[in-house]
């Protein structure tokens, strides 16, 4: 456990430890304050160390009360949505068969846990410009079949390599998870009851998560790829739950394993040169880390090691990318590692 220290009502402010370096860490504050062009604009940046918030900074029209998009971080969002559920016994990470239209092709053989580490072996492209080839534009904004069933939309997918063999990041793949987790709590066709209760009474509320709101789609599904809003604040409680191994308080939110099965890597993304896991991103060069990442920039970096998160939520470019997550990684390392008794001994649950 990292810290005896959560949030009630609100984050208690807190002072900097004097083992951080705080040069370091003022002066990437300073820089991403001044909003220049080769990082474009940070909306928010909190800062909690120790369960307490040491820095915080909000760019323009914004501030601590404003909710702002996941963009992707909604993925890990499901992930642990996923693993509540796996805990209740209602899913496991080797279930197949998971769709009908798949039940005479090899697609039949791909399991839950295919899913959640991106090895599917479905075709997709994952490409947020390009709206003549991009089934994530298509997906989530097309207006040719299966508009407004996202799941639909990425189950008619074809196989292109075999199950468990490829890594490929995509977003239909969090809405096939979605589907099969409403499904697991009994969601009705057409309904967003089943889901909307259990994100909130599993996971928002237990948090503290006030401001959340998930999107769905026409049909009635979870976009879990891409649709949580919240503030900056909330989503550093979220990274926090992953910090302190799925517990909050005292109470066990994530089954016990299920930190550690999320961040055993698969692959090793040749976009970002980020580890991938179980819908999680991690850092190579700050172990046992977990991140949400997101389109434009949207970051939620928990580092275990450090009782650190590290929410930025703006609007980034792809091509300034990794000079971003450069300066990101100057304030997390800004800050001493601890110690730590985080492994990765994967989920038997």
């Amino acid at each position: 456990m990292a810290s005896d220290t959560f949030p009630t009502f609100d984050w208690l402010d807190g002072e900097l430890d004097l083992s951080v370096d705080a040069e370091s860490l003022d002066g990437v504050i300073s820089l991403l304050a001044s909003q220049p062009p080769h990082l474009a604009t940070t909306l928010a940046l909190v800062v909690i160390h120790n369960g307490q918030v040491v820095r915080e900074m909000y760019g323009p029209e914004t501030d601590a009360s404003t909710t702002l998009i996941s963009w992707s971080m909604a993925k890990s969002i499901t992930q642990a949505l996923v693993g509540m559920a796996v805990g209740d016994g209602l899913l496991s990470i080797d279930d197949d068969h998971l769709f009908p239209e798949w039940e005479h092709d090899d697609r039949a053989t791909i399991t839950l846990g295919h899913l959640l580490n991106q090895m599917s072996g479905l075709e997709w492209v994952e490409d947020y410009v390009d709206d003549t080839s991009s089934d994530v534009i298509e997906m989530l904004f097309g207006d040719k079949k299966f508009v407004g069933d996202h799941a639909a939309y990425a189950a008619s997918k074809n196989l292109e390599a075999k199950p468990g063999t490829k890594y490929l990041y995509s977003s239909g793949t969090t809405n096939l998870v979605t589907k099969i987790l409403s499904r697991a709590l009994g969601e009705k066709p057409g309904s967003t009851d089943a889901m909307s209760k259990f994100m909130q009474q599993r996971l928002f509320d237990p948090l503290g998560m006030r401001s959340a709101i998930p999107r769905f789609d026409a049909s009635g599904n979870f976009v879990g790829s891409s649709f949580v809003f919240a503030t900056a604040r909330d989503f550093a409680r979220f990274g926090y739950l992953y910090v302190n191994d799925g517990m909050w308080n005292g109470l066990r939110l994530l089954p016990k394993g299920w930190v550690d099965y999320s961040r055993i890597p698969i692959a090793r993304d040749p976009d970002n040169d980020l580890d991938y896991g179980a819908h999680v991103w991690m850092f190579p060069n700050d172990p046992g880390s977990i991140a949400a990442l997101g389109y434009e920039g949207q970051f939620t970096w928990a580092s275990p090691r450090r009782n650190l998160v590290v929410v930025r939520l703006g609007k980034t470019n792809a091509e300034y990318a990794p000079r971003l997550r450069a300066e990101l990684s100057r304030i997390v390392h800004a800050f001493p590692t601890q110690a730590s008794d985080f492994g990765n001994d994967g989920y038997c649950g």
